[in-house]
This record gives C-alpha cells, sequence and structure tokens, in this order.
C-alpha cells in the first residue's frame, strides 16, 4: 500500500529537538554531500555556538522529525548582513521523495526574506546532482565553481557556488 502524501510541517527547531536531529545528522551522512569524515562515537552535540536553533527549520511528517535545513549569516561582516547561507539540508530516506527538501528550502527562503535577508546562498558539491537539481528548479543559479576543490574517496570533487535573490518569495506565516 503506498504511503500517504501528507504535506511536511516545517516548524523552527527548538532545544528539544537535539537528540532526533543529531540523529537524522548520522543517518543521512554521505559522501555525495558531505566532506566530512563519517560521524563516529562520542558524538558531539547538534547544537552549539555555531549551530543554535534558531537558525534550523524542521520538517516533520506524522508528527516524526524527517528533515531540516539550517542557514546562518556567511561572514560576521554588518556589510554581509543581507546574505543568508544554507550550511546544511537534511532529508531522512524514508521521506524522500515526498517534497520534504522542496518545502524545507522554500520556508527557509521565506522566513530568511521575513528576517530582512536579500539573498540565499549555498555550496554543493559538484557529483550531487539530486541535490544541484532541486536547487535549480527553486531558483538557485550557479554562481561560481571551486574546481577539483576536495578529494573525496579517492577523486576530485568540485565545489559549486549557488545562489538566489530572495525578492518575490511568497510570504509564508510563521516564523
Amino acid at each position: 500500500m503506498p504511503e500517504p502524501t501528507a504535506v511536511p510541517l516545517i516548524r523552527p527547531a527548538t532545544t528539544a529537538d537535539e537528540k532526533e536531529l543529531a540523529e537524522l545528522d548520522r543517518e543521512t551522512w554521505s559522501p555525495l554531500h558531505s566532506v566530512q569524515p563519517r560521524p563516529r562515537p562520542p558524538y558531539g552535540p547538534f547544537f552549539d555556538a555555531g549551530h543554535l536553533p534558531e537558525d534550523i527549520l524542521v520538517a516533520e511528517l506524522d508528527s516524526a522529525v524527517v528533515g531540516y535545513v539550517r542557514t546562518v549569516a556567511p561572514t560576521p561582516l554588518a556589510s554581509n548582513a543581507h546574505v543568508r547561507e544554507i550550511q546544511g539540508l537534511a532529508v531522512a530516506d524514508r521521506a524522500r521523495g515526498r517534497g520534504v527538501g522542496r518545502a524545507l528550502l522554500r520556508a527557509a527562503c521565506a522566513t530568511a526574506r521575513r528576517r530582512g535577508a536579500l539573498r540565499m546562498t549555498l555550496r554543493v558539491l559538484g557529483h550531487n546532482a539530486p541535490a544541484r537539481a532541486l536547487y535549480e528548479a527553486e531558483g538557485f543559479v550557479v554562481e561560481g565553481v571551486l574546481p577539483g576543490e576536495f578529494r573525496l574517496d579517492g577523486a576530485y570533487v568540485d565545489d559549486v557556488l549557488m545562489g538566489r535573490a530572495l525578492t518575490g518569495v511568497p510570504q509564508l506565516s510563521g516564523p
């Protein structure tokens, strides 16, 4: 029997989400999108000084956390305060193909715009075709490529810089 096609609930993260988000982060780790080594115990905290709950939106399906997106200021400079950068997007395997990633991206852009941002940027590995297709479908364009920036599993991989303007983003209710 096919799974229901529920619309994901997108909400701000809270400190109570720590355990579920940490588990999701470890569960979704892949060399397709991560330049960091595979997480190994003892695991550090999910939330820390650089990764605050207020920078994260959580996706739920059937009251279970199935994804998150983290957006932060790319630099501490006042001249760059109009930009937010996606520094993490994860969707549980069990929720893939159900619009969770798209809903998280849209909510992140709308939230950033409400908070005064004019641009959203991100970095994605060149070989991550599924993520690149999603970003492009949501209006992100390639703004630069750092060829062979990372060596992963014995191969050199490009770091692709993408961005989009936040003008015209629908104003969603919420955070």
